[in-house]
């Protein structure tokens, strides 16, 4: 039931993120930068669910386009940190939008109390997996 759902709003959210030309994973990556940056791509998978040999060819092209960039690790030379640009920071300001109102719409749904209840169970699923 939740993979059902989770599926029904992630294509919901593509669709809206179509006339800007940005996929979904991208802006899940740009989300995850926005509440922690910088952050390593070991993070950055496990927070946006994307396979890591994935995230590595989205990383490359964001870099290509502008939106992150590379940065080593002050503490241990061999990680590498990705930081957002300024052209990501802008595109992410222009589309958290519309994650939030789609957020909005499904709280709208429920009544409050039942939104906020199946949020934290749905921390509590995150947290326990």
């Amino acid at each position: 039931m939740i993979a059902s759902v989770n599926k029904q709003l992630e294509a919901e959210l593509e669709e809206r993120l179509r006339p800007g030309g940005v996929p979904v994973d991208q802006f899940r990556i740009l989300e995850v930068l926005h509440a922690k940056e910088p952050c390593a791509m070991g993070e950055i998978a496990a927070q946006s669910f994307i396979e890591p040999a994935t995230l590595t060819k989205i990383i490359d092209k964001m870099v290509n386009e502008g939106l992150v960039f590379r940065a080593p690790d002050p503490n241990d030379r061999r990680r590498v940190l990705i930081v957002t640009a300024p052209g990501g920071k802008t595109l992410f300001k222009r589309l958290k939008g519309i994650s939030s109102a789609q957020e909005q719409r499904l709280i709208s749904l429920l009544e409050s109390d039942r939104a906020t209840a199946l949020r934290d169970l749905l921390r509590e699923l995150i947290h326990q997996a």
